[in-house]
C-alpha cells in the first residue's frame, strides 16, 4: 500500500481528458478541489470541458497534446510547470485500441497502439518523474484494463499493451519507493464509453456490451478513492474480479471455457461488428 492523502488541493495532470474515463475523472477531481491540467489531442472537447468545469466555479487548466508526440510530452511538462507550479498526481489514462483476429492485423497497428499505450505513457511519467519528486504525497496512476491481467482472444495487441503496462508499474513502483512516489494501478473491466467506437479496429468474434459494464463516473469516483487510500491496484466490475479470481485459482478450467467459447463463435460465425463492444481504456 502507498500513502494516504487528501486530494484537495492536488495538482493533477489527466491525459486523455476529453473523453470517457479520463472526461469523468477530471470533472469528478476539479469537484473535490484538485487543480486539475487536463490534456487530450482534441480542443474542441477540451474547450467544452473546461467551460463545463468553470461553470460550476472550479479551476482547471488545458493542454493540447498527443502523448505519443515527444514535442508534445515536453509540452505538459511546461504548461504543468507554468500553471500549477509542479505536479502531485499524474494519470496516465490516454489510450487506444483495437479488435480482431492477430492473424489478421497488421505491424503498423500493433506499433500505433504500443506507441500510444505503453511507450506514451513511460516517457511521459519519465519526463515528469523530477516533479514528482518535490510533489506533496506524490503518485503516478497508471490506468491499466482487466485485460491486462488475463487476455482474451481478437485483444492481443490492447492485452499486450496493457500487460507491459502492469509490469512497468510493478517495477518503479519499487524503484521509486525511495523517493515516496507512490505508484498506483487502476483495472477498469467493461465501461460504459466512446472507447469501442474510437478503436482503429472492431473485428472481434467475442463481442462484449459495454454499456452493461460500469459508467465513467464510476471508474472516476473508484480511481479518485484508490488515490486517497494509495491502493497499490485496483480491479473493477463484479465480472472483471470474476475472471481474475477463476485465472488466479482455476487456470486450467478458465482457459477451457475461454478457449471453447471463442471456438464455438468462431464456428457460428459470429458478427465482426458490434458496435457495443469493447476491452474497455477503459476496460
Amino acid at each position: 500500500m502507498g500513502h494516504r492523502r487528501t486530494l484537495t488541493g492536488m495538482r493533477m495532470l489527466i491525459t486523455g481528458a476529453s473523453q470517457g474515463i479520463g472526461r469523468a475523472l477530471t470533472i469528478s477531481a476539479a469537484r473535490r478541489g484538485c487543480r486539475v491540467l487536463a490534456a487530450a489531442r482534441s480542443e474542441g472537447l477540451l474547450t467544452e470541458l473546461a467551460q463545463e468545469i468553470q461553470q460550476e466555479g472550479k479551476s482547471i487548466a488545458t493542454v493540447v497534446a498527443d502523448v505519443s508526440s515527444a514535442e508534445d510530452r515536453h509540452k505538459m511538462v511546461e504548461v504543468a510547470q507554468t500553471k500549477l507550479g509542479g505536479l502531485d498526481i499524474l494519470v496516465n489514462n490516454a489510450g487506444i485500441g483495437a479488435t480482431g483476429p492477430f492473424a489478421s492485423s497488421t505491424p503498423e497497428r500493433l506499433r500505433q497502439i504500443m506507441e500510444v499505450n505503453f511507450f506514451g505513457l513511460t516517457e511521459t511519467t519519465r519526463l515528469f518523474l523530477p516533479l514528482l519528486r518535490q510533489g506533496t504525497t506524490p503518485a503516478i496512476v497508471n490506468i491499466s484494463s482487466i485485460v491486462g491481467k488475463r487476455a482474451l482472444p481478437s485483444r492481443s495487441e490492447y492485452c499486450a499493451s496493457k500487460f507491459a503496462v502492469q509490469g512497468f508499474s510493478e517495477a518503479i513502483r519499487a524503484e521509486l519507493a525511495k523517493d515516496g512516489i507512490d505508484v498506483l494501478v487502476v483495472c477498469p473491466g467493461l465501461t460504459a464509453t466512446n472507447f469501442s467506437k474510437n478503436m482503429l479496429a472492431r473485428k472481434a468474434q467475442m463481442a462484449m456490451d459495454h454499456m452493461r459494464g460500469m459508467t465513467s463516473e464510476e471508474v472516476a469516483e473508484a480511481t479518485l478513492r484508490a488515490m486517497e487510500r494509495g491502493k497499490d491496484e485496483t480491479w473493477l466490475t463484479f465480472t472483471g474480479k470474476l475472471l481474475l479470481l477463476a485465472s488466479r485459482f482455476a487456470p486450467r478450467i478458465t482457459e477451457y471455457i475461454i478457449r471453447r467459447r471463442f471456438k464455438v463463435m468462431m464456428e457460428a460465425g459470429a458478427s465482426e461488428s458490434n458496435p457495443q463492444e469493447t476491452a474497455g481504456a477503459s476496460s
